[in-house]
C-alpha cells in the first residue's frame, strides 16, 4: 500500500482531516471528494492507480464523515464543504505549485465536485464525475416528504458486484450505517438545485462514469445534470451490469484504464499548450455505451 500523510486543516465548522499520497515530482494532482456516509480512505486503490500514472493525491474527509468533525453525516450547507475542499485544494497547490489540478467526485462527492467546478473552474484541468448526485435524484424529496427519516442504512450489495466490497463497508467503523438527517436531505435538495440552476462549466473537460445496475443514484437522473452541467467537452462511460461504486466494481481494471486514458488525453493536449477540446484530446465527445 502507498504511504500517506495526514492533515488537520480549518474547516467551516470545525476540523478537517485531509490524506494525501504523496508523489516527489508529480505530472498533476488529483483531488478526490468521497460519497456520502463514507471516507477518503476508501479510495486507496484509485489513489494508487493515479500515483503510478504520475499524480499525488489529496482528499478530504468531509465535514461529519470519517475523522473530521462535526455530528455524524451533518451538512447544512454543501457550500460549507464545497468550501472545506477548496482548502484541500490550496494545499495541494502549495505543495505541488504550477501542476495542474483535477478533480475527481463520486456520488455525493460528484454533486460537491460539480459546485465546485461551477465556482473554481479556472483553477482545474479536467473533470470526473462517478455515480454523481445531480440532476433529477429523486431521494431526498421523498424522504423529506415522510414525517420522519426511516432507519434504513445502504445495502452494502448495492455498491458492487464484488462480495468483498460490501462486507468491508459493512464492518468500516467511520462509515455511517445509520438513517440520513433531515438537514442533510435538504442541503442536497437545496444544492441540486443550485448546481442545476447555474449552468454549465464551459470548456472545462468533464469525464462522466456510471453504473448501469446503479440503483442508489440511477443513472437517466445523473444524465439529466451532466449533460446540462456540461459546456460540450463530456465523454462518458456506462458500464452494464456494474452498480454505485464503479472504482470498486469487478470490472474496476477496465474503469481505472477509461479514467487513466481520458487524463493523459487532457494532460497531454495541456502540455502542447493547445486547448484540451474532445477533438484535442482523441477522444469523442460521448462514448457509445457498452
Amino acid at each position: 500500500m502507498a504511504d500517506t500523510r495526514e492533515h488537520t486543516l480549518t474547516g467551516t465548522r470545525g476540523t478537517i482531516t485531509a490524506r494525501e499520497w504523496p508523489h516527489e515530482h508529480p505530472r498533476y494532482v488529483a483531488l478526490v471528494a468521497h460519497g456520502y456516509g463514507e471516507h477518503i480512505g476508501r479510495y486507496a486503490e484509485l489513489a494508487a492507480v493515479l500515483l503510478t500514472n504520475g499524480a499525488a493525491v489529496f482528499g478530504p474527509d468531509h465535514q461529519g464523515h470519517g475523522t473530521s468533525a462535526g455530528e455524524r453525516v451533518l451538512i447544512e450547507d454543501f457550500e460549507d464543504v464545497v468550501k472545506d475542499l477548496h482548502a484541500v485544494a490550496d494545499l495541494a497547490r502549495a505543495t505541488h505549485p504550477g501542476v495542474p489540478l483535477v478533480l475527481i467526485g463520486h456520488s455525493m462527492g460528484g454533486l460537491i465536485a460539480s459546485r465546485f467546478a461551477q465556482r473554481y473552474r479556472d483553477e482545474l484541468a479536467a473533470l470526473v464525475l462517478s455515480g454523481p448526485v445531480i440532476g433529477t435524484w429523486e431521494l431526498p424529496g421523498r424522504l423529506l416528504a415522510l414525517p420522519e427519516i426511516p432507519d434504513i442504512p445502504i445495502s452494502p450489495a448495492s455498491l458492487s458486484r464484488d462480495p468483498g466490497v460490501g462486507t468491508a463497508y459493512a464492518a468500516d467503523p467511520l462509515v455511517w450505517h445509520g438513517p440520513m438527517k433531515r438537514p442533510t436531505l435538504e442541503a442536497f435538495a437545496q444544492t441540486l438545485k443550485t448546481v442545476g440552476e447555474l449552468g454549465d462549466i464551459g470548456g472545462l473537460p468533464l469525464l462522466w462514469l456510471h453504473g448501469g445496475d446503479d440503483r442508489l443514484v440511477p443513472l437517466a437522473g445523473s444524465r439529466v445534470g451532466v449533460e446540462r452541467l456540461s459546456g460540450g467537452e463530456l465523454t462518458e462511460y456506462v458500464y452494464p451490469g456494474a452498480r454505485h461504486e464503479v472504482f470498486h466494481e469487478t470490472n474496476r481494471a477496465e474503469v481505472f484504464a477509461d479514467l487513466i486514458r481520458f487524463l493523459d488525453g487532457v494532460l497531454n493536449a495541456a502540455t502542447r499548450s493547445a486547448p484540451a477540446t474532445a477533438a484535442a484530446i482523441g477522444v469523442p465527445v460521448t462514448v457509445p455505451h457498452r
